[in-house]
């Protein structure tokens, strides 16, 4: 089955988040408000009896902090956006496990060993709140975002640390004509966007879009989703109308971590049908598509919409990341 087919600087200091004394299996970024983490991490301990602590690190202070625990691992399992799941595998933080079902995970979208594999996926966009927008147009495209009428009302998580930071930058670089050799379409769109005064957390901020602090996110679609449908918020999901890009989303064994038999069940878990339904329930699209009923699909933009978000070579995409880095600590920070 091909990918095609199937998908239609970093900070380093934080704390983890809940009672790691108690824990069977430590995950470095769960964070429960993200992805729907919190119902996955329940299920899990009904269903295996297994404490998984919630952890709000983003993809880059996770590999950051494994990195820098290399020699004495706290973590048993981690997730990243793919770019990071690649890095990690080549630092050496990250064992071969295939899990159950691996072979239904396309080439592409794993490590064929198992140090990283895709277990669901989003795809960028605008995480927009409707009634916080104070009568301003909803935004159909990327340099809408650039008229003085949207001043204040943006946001991107960091784009030097976040997986989903860096996948937006990616999305508007290619969208307004960039390549993953060539970032500088995406560059002046930041610096443009600057004038603006967007706002740039670091870490996940669900919460303030929902608030309405954060009118306009740049986001997956599945966030928007939960949003709209579990959280009741007048949200709308917008696919640019200069192109996107869709990013899986992948888990990793930690090489020598502390609890590495409960974090195999965990990880078999993650890719079981009742693990992919959770993912699916929360609007992600699951790497298995058995999981996605109709129900849930009818949920989603249209079709046609999603015609605008392309599968990319996610391995390019990782090797150009520290380009970007720099060009942006250079020009835009």
């Amino acid at each position: 089955m091909k990918v095609k087919s199937v998908l239609a600087g970093i900070a380093a200091s934080f704390a983890l988040a809940g009672p790691a004394g108690a824990a069977d299996v430590i995950c470095y970024n769960c964070p429960p408000e993200w992805a729907d983490w919190g119902t996955m991490l329940k299920s899990i301990k009904a269903d295996l009896g297994l404490e998984v602590p919630h952890d709000n690190k983003n993809s880059g202070q996770t590999l950051s902090t494994l990195i820098a625990d290399k020699a004495n691992p706290v973590a048993d399992i981690a997730y990243f956006g793919v770019t990071f799941g690649i890095k990690a595998r080549e630092a050496g933080v990250v064992a071969p496990y295939r899990p159950k079902y691996f072979d239904e995970i396309p080439a592409g979208l794993k490590a064929a060993d198992g140090s990283w594999f895709t277990i669901h996926y989003g795809t960028i966009g605008f995480f927009v709140n409707v009634d916080a927008l104070r009568g301003v147009p909803v935004p159909k495209a990327w340099k809408d975002l650039l008229r003085p009428e949207y001043s204040g009302l943006v946001g991107y998580l960091d784009p030097t640390s976040a997986a989903v930071g860096y996948a937006g930058a990616t999305a508007v670089n290619l969208a307004l004509g960039g390549t993953l050799d060539n970032w500088q379409p995406g560059i002046n769109y930041y610096k443009a966007l600057k004038k603006n005064r967007p706002i740039v957390p670091l870490q996940t901020a669900y919460a303030r879009v929902l608030s309405g602090e954060i009118p306009i996110m740049f986001d997956y679609d599945f966030n928007t989703l939960r949003a709209k449908y579990k959280d009741k918020c007048n949200c709308v999901f917008v696919i640019p109308q200069e192109g996107t890009i869709a990013l899986p989303y992948v888990m990793g064994l930690v090489k020598n971590g502390p609890h590495p038999g409960n974090a195999k069940k965990v990880l078999d878990y993650l890719m079981s049908d009742k693990g992919q339904a959770i993912w699916a329930n929360a609007f992600l699209r699951p790497i298995r598509a058995v999981a996605m009923t109709p129900e849930i699909a009818a949920k989603f933009p249209p079709a046609e919409d999603y015609k605008r978000a392309k599968v990319i070579d996610y391995a390019k995409m990782e090797a150009g990341q520290n380009a970007f880095r720099d060009l942006y600590q250079k020009e835009v920070r």
